[in-house]
C-alpha cells in the first residue's frame, strides 16, 4: 500500500501537467481590439474551442495551439502555463493594379474593386456606395442568373422577369436597348434575357451616377458584372443541378497554369441550363462558354485575353394580363399566376459573342498604361404575339375586359459595339502627400447593321378585307368589319383577341394576318470621352476629384445618301472625400453627375418619337464604411439625393403604344445600410437595408409630387449560412434568408398598386471531402406575390415554392 501511494504521488505532477488548463485572450495587433470567435486549435489533435465575446478562451490539453481568425495571419504559441495575451495581425494582401488574375479568397465580401476608379482601391476608401455580390454567395444561393443575384443588394429591386431593374428608385434607362457593364466595358442588348451568371467573379453596383468612369450610365447606379480570371493554383470543379420546374443545369470551371513557370495561365467556364417554367409556355435552354487567359512574363507587363460565347432560346413571356378593375377593385388573382399570352409557335433566339483584351505595363513604380479592348457581337430572332397594352374595345369604344387587343411581331437584327479604354497611372509621394493621377480616354462605337427588319400584324381588318387599319375610331364604324366577341359587338382584329376566360394556346398561321413590313434604318452612336481623375492622400484624407468631358453622335441612316445625326456633350465634374476616423472606420462625401443620351435613333422601335434631351442627373452623398474582424466583416451606411431631369416614359397613346415622351424631373432621396461577411468564423451573412424616397418633381400638374412608378420604399434582404464544426456534424451546414420589397406602382399606369411581400428561403449543406451536395428551397412558405407590373395587361408573377439540388465536385 505505501508503495502504491508512492506511485500516485510521484506520478501525479505529470498527470496534471498533461492536462494543464490554458488560457488567455486574442486581440487585434493594430487595433488592440478582442477577437470574437478566433479559433484555438491543440496541434496533433482534435481539441480547440473558439474565443467567448470578450475574446477570452480555456482549453484543455498540453503542448502547442495554433490561433486563426478570417482575415488574420495564423499563429502559433506554446504556452508556458501563464495567461496568454495573443495577438493577430490582420492580413495585408497585395492588390493588383489591374484585375489580370483570378480572386482567391472564398468570402461573402470583396474588399477591393478596380472599375469605380480604374485603378485597384478598397471600397473603404472610395467616396460612394459600392455594393458586391461575390461568387462564394451566388453559389450559396444557387443564383443562376442575374435577377437572382441582385436581390441581395440594397437599393436594388427587380422590375420585370428581363434583365431590368430600378438602383435607388431609378428605373434603368432600358426602353429598349440595355448597357451592360462587363469589366467595365460596354455591351449592349435587349434586355429580355438575365444572362448567366456561371463565369462571372462578382456583381459589383456602383451606386449613382458613375458617368466619369463608364461614360453614359443611369442615374441610379451601375451594373458591373466582372468575369472570372485565371488562378496561378489549379483548380478544376464540376457543378450539375436538378430541380422544379424541370430544370437542369451544368457548369464546369477549369484553371491553373499552362507552363511550368506559370506565367501563361488560363480558366474554362461553361455553363447550360435546361428549364421550362412556372409560367405557360415558357421555356429556357441557354449555353454559355467562357474562356480565358493571362499572360504574365514578367513584373512589367500583363495581359488578359477573354471570349465569351453564349446562345439563349426561350419565349418572350409578356407576363400575366388580368381582368379591369370593378368599381375601383383591382383582383390580381382574377387569372393563374401562370397565364401566359402568346401562341405555341413563338420563338425569341439571341446570341452573343464578345472578345476582350487588356494590356498593363508598368514602365516604373510611379507610371503605367493600361490598354483595354473589347468587341461585342448580338443577334436576335424574335416572333411573338403580344398584347397592345389596352383591352379590346366594343364598337362604341369601351373597353371589353375579358379580352386583350393582341398584336404580331416578327423581328431579326444584329449589332456590334467596339469600346475602347486607355489611360495613364501616374503615382507619386512628396513628404506625406500621397498622390494617383489617371488621366484617359475612352471610345465606345455601337452599330446596327444594314438588314434588320421587323413585320408587324395588328389593328382591325377594314371594311373592304383587303388590310388593316392601326387604330379604332367609333366615330367611323364604315371603315370597319365587325363580330361577335365575348357576347358583344366589336371590330374584327387583324390578330385575334386573346380571350381570358377561355385561352388557346394554337399554332399561329401568321399568313393569316396583314403585315407591316419594314426594315430598319441602320443606326450608330459613337461615344468618346477624355478624363483625368486624381486622388490626394494626406495623413487621414483622401480628396477624389475628377473631370470628364463627353461627346456623342447618334447617326440614323447610317453611311446612306439620307444620314442624319444628333450631336451632343456634356462636361462632368466628381469630387469626393474620405476621412479615415480611425483604422476601421472612414467617413466620406461625394459630388457627381451624369449624363445619358437618348434619341430614336438609339432605339430599336422608330415608332418612339424624338428627338429626345439626353437624361441628365446628380447626386449628393455621406456615408460611412466600416471593417471589423481585420477585414472579416464590413458595414457600410450612406445617405443620398439624387436629382434627374429628362426621363422617358410613355406617352399612354392608344393608337400608339410604343410613343414616349419626356418627364420634366424626379427625385430620389433615401439611406441604405450592408453588413456583410463573417460574425463568426463558420457564419457569413448578407444583410441589405434601404429606404428611399421617390418622387416625381416635375411633370403634368395631375403627376407633381406622387411616388415614382417601380419603386418601393423600403427593401430589405438577408441572407446567411452557419457550418457546424463540432466534430459529430462537421461537414453540415444551412442556409438562411427572407427578403422584403415594400408596394409599388406600375410602369404604365396608376389605377392599382403592387403588393409588397416577405418570403423566405433556405438551404442544407453537406460537404464530405472535395464534394458538396446543396439544397436550396426558395419561398418556403408558398407565398404569391408580383415582382413589378406596367399595366392591366402585363404583371410579373413571382415563382411558388421550387427546390434545387445541386452536386459539386472540386479536384
Amino acid at each position: 500500500m505505501k508503495k502504491f501511494l508512492f506511485m500516485f504521488l510521484l506520478s501525479a505532477p505529470l498527470y496534471l501537467q498533461g492536462q494543464q488548463i490554458i488560457s488567455g485572450k486574442v486581440s487585434d495587433a493594430v487595433t488592440k481590439e478582442s477577437i470574437i470567435g478566433a479559433t484555438i486549435q491543440l496541434l496533433h489533435s482534435d481539441n480547440g474551442t473558439v474565443t467567448d465575446t470578450e475574446g477570452h478562451f480555456n482549453l484543455e490539453g498540453h503542448g502547442p495551439i495554433q490561433i486563426s481568425y478570417i482575415g488574420y495571419k495564423k499563429l502559433i504559441v506554446y504556452p508556458d502555463g501563464d495567461f496568454l495575451e495573443i495577438l493577430l495581425h490582420p492580413e495585408v494582401t497585395q492588390l493588383q493594379t489591374v484585375e489580370i488574375t483570378g480572386r482567391v479568397s472564398k468570402l461573402y465580401n470583396s474588399d477591393y474593386n478596380f472599375s469605380a476608379t480604374k485603378i485597384a482601391t478598397r471600397n473603404s476608401e472610395i467616396p460612394q456606395s459600392i455594393s458586391t455580390v461575390t461568387k462564394e454567395l451566388i453559389a450559396d444561393r444557387q443564383a443562376f442568373r442575374l435577377g437572382e443575384v441582385l436581390k441581395n443588394v440594397s437599393g436594388v429591386s427587380t422590375v420585370s422577369f428581363y434583365n431590368h431593374y430600378a438602383i435607388r428608385g431609378v428605373t434603368q434607362n432600358a426602353v429598349s436597348i440595355e448597357n451592360r457593364l462587363v469589366n467595365g466595358m460596354r455591351t449592349s442588348q435587349i434586355y429580355f434575357n438575365q444572362p448567366l451568371s456561371t463565369n462571372i467573379e462578382r456583381v459589383e453596383v456602383i451606386k449613382g451616377p458613375a458617368s466619369m468612369t463608364f461614360s453614359n450610365t443611369d442615374a441610379g447606379g451601375s451594373i458591373n458584372m466582372v468575369t472570372k480570371k485565371p488562378l496561378v493554383e489549379a483548380r478544376q470543379q464540376v457543378s450539375l443541378t436538378a430541380g422544379s420546374f424541370n430544370t437542369m443545369r451544368g457548369a464546369m470551371d477549369f484553371t491553373g497554369p499552362i507552363n511550368e513557370e506559370k506565367t501563361l495561365l488560363y480558366r474554362l467556364n461553361i455553363g447550360y441550363e435546361d428549364a421550362l417554367s412556372y409560367r405557360d409556355l415558357q421555356f429556357k435552354k441557354a449555353i454559355l462558354v467562357a474562356p480565358s487567359f493571362s499572360y504574365v512574363p514578367n513584373d512589367k507587363t500583363r495581359i488578359n485575353l477573354e471570349m465569351t460565347y453564349s446562345q439563349d432560346n426561350s419565349r418572350l413571356d409578356r407576363g400575366q394580363p388580368i381582368f379591369g378593375a370593378t368599381a375601383g377593385v383591382t383582383n390580381l388573382n382574377s387569372t393563374p399566376l401562370s397565364f401566359a399570352i402568346g401562341a405555341s409557335n413563338d420563338h425569341y433566339h439571341t446570341q452573343e459573342t464578345s472578345f476582350m483584351l487588356n494590356l498593363v505595363h508598368e514602365f516604373s513604380k510611379e507610371a503605367s498604361l493600361n490598354v483595354s479592348y473589347m468587341k461585342q457581337g448580338w443577334n436576335e430572332d424574335l416572333s411573338e404575339h403580344r398584347t397592345s397594352n389596352i383591352f379590346a374595345r366594343d364598337s362604341s369604344g369601351n373597353s371589353i375586359p375579358s379580352l386583350v387587343d393582341m398584336q404580331f411581331f416578327q423581328r431579326q437584327q444584329k449589332w456590334y459595339t467596339n469600346n475602347v479604354n486607355a489611360f495613364i497611372n501616374i503615382q507619386k509621394e512628396v513628404g506625406k502627400l500621397k498622390n494617383n493621377t489617371v488621366v484617359g480616354t475612352d471610345y465606345i462605337h455601337y452599330h446596327v447593321i444594314r438588314g434588320a427588319a421587323q413585320n408587324i400584324g395588328r389593328g382591325f381588318i377594314n371594311a373592304d378585307g383587303t388590310g388593316a387599319i392601326n387604330t379604332y375610331d367609333p366615330s367611323t364604324p364604315q371603315l370597319y368589319q365587325y363580330g361577335t366577341f365575348a357576347g358583344v359587338r366589336a371590330p374584327i382584329p387583324n390578330v385575334p383577341y386573346f380571350d381570358l376566360q377561355n385561352p388557346e394556346y394554337l399554332i399561329k398561321n401568321m399568313s393569316d394576318y396583314f403585315l407591316e413590313r419594314s426594315d430598319f434604318a441602320p443606326t450608330a452612336y459613337f461615344s468618346n470621352g477624355f478624363y483625368v481623375m486624381n486622388e490626394s492622400r494626406i495623413d487621414k484624407f483622401i480628396l477624389n476629384l475628377g473631370l470628364r468631358q463627353e461627346y456623342y453622335t447618334d447617326l440614323i441612316n447610317y453611311r446612306l445618301s439620307n444620314e442624319d445625326k444628333v450631336t451632343q456633350k456634356a462636361l462632368l465634374p466628381r469630387i469626393g472625400l474620405t476621412y479615415l476616423a480611425s483604422n476601421n472606420i472612414n467617413a466620406y462625401g461625394v459630388y457627381t453627375e451624369s449624363y445619358l443620351p437618348q434619341s430614336t435613333a438609339s432605339l430599336v422601335n422608330p415608332q418612339a418619337g424624338g428627338p429626345f434631351d439626353p437624361l441628365m442627373s446628380n447626386m449628393i452623398e455621406f456615408g460611412t464604411k466600416t471593417t471589423w474582424f481585420g477585414g472579416a466583416l464590413q458595414g457600410n451606411l450612406a445617405v443620398f439625393e439624387i436629382n434627374q431631369q429628362n426621363i422617358l416614359i410613355s406617352a399612354n397613346d392608344p393608337g400608339n403604344v410604343n410613343l414616349l415622351r419626356q418627364r420634366g424631373r424626379e427625385r430620389y432621396k433615401g439611406a441604405e445600410t450592408e453588413i456583410i461577411g463573417n460574425i463568426l468564423p463558420n457564419l457569413q451573412v448578407n444583410v441589405a437595408y434601404a429606404y428611399i424616397d421617390a418622387r416625381i418633381i416635375e411633370d403634368v400638374d395631375a403627376l407633381m409630387g406622387l411616388r415614382k412608378e417601380n419603386t418601393p420604399t423600403n427593401n430589405f434582404s438577408l441572407w446567411g449560412r452557419y457550418d457546424f464544426v463540432h466534430p459529430s456534424v462537421q461537414g453540415l451546414g444551412f442556409g438562411f434568408g427572407a427578403n422584403h420589397v415594400g408596394e409599388k406602382i406600375p410602369w404604365f399606369t396608376r389605377d392599382f398598386t403592387i403588393p409588397a411581400y416577405t418570403v423566405a428561403d433556405a438551404a442544407i449543406y453537406y460537404s464530405v471531402k472535395n464534394m458538396q451536395m446543396a439544397l436550396n428551397v426558395n419561398n418556403i412558405f408558398d407565398k404569391e406575390y408580383w415582382l413589378g407590373a406596367i399595366n392591366y395587361t402585363r404583371l410579373y408573377p413571382a415563382a411558388p415554392r421550387n427546390a434545387m439540388l445541386n452536386v459539386t465536385y472540386n479536384f
